[in-house]
């Protein structure tokens, strides 16, 4: 069965309408504004998630403690290298 020219030209008119809409659509997700906000949700449901606040906790302890490590033996250091000009002032 055959469709007259109308048909044809409601349905070329709706395709149009819906290209239009889905191109609107993909323009406006793809301002950085909104690709911002996007990734800002993401991150935000991402970081109440309490795994990753425990593997997040965890890092944090691992570089608190390579800070800490790194600390006294900077002290520990400076203490021996007094102790050696003391050492050799005394001479």
């Amino acid at each position: 069965m055959a469709r007259n020219i109308e048909d044809i030209q409601r349905d070329i008119e709706r395709t149009r309408r819906q290209l239009a809409s889905t191109l609107d659509e993909l323009a406006d997700r793809s301002k950085p504004a909104n690709l911002v906000d996007d990734a800002k949700t993401q991150a935000t449901a991402k970081l109440q998630e309490p795994e990753v606040q425990k593997i997040l906790l965890g890092v944090a302890g691992a570089v608190l403690g390579v800070v800490l490590l790194s600390v006294v033996r900077s002290r520990k250091k400076s203490k021996d290298l007094k102790e050696i000009q003391r050492l050799l002032s005394e001479r």
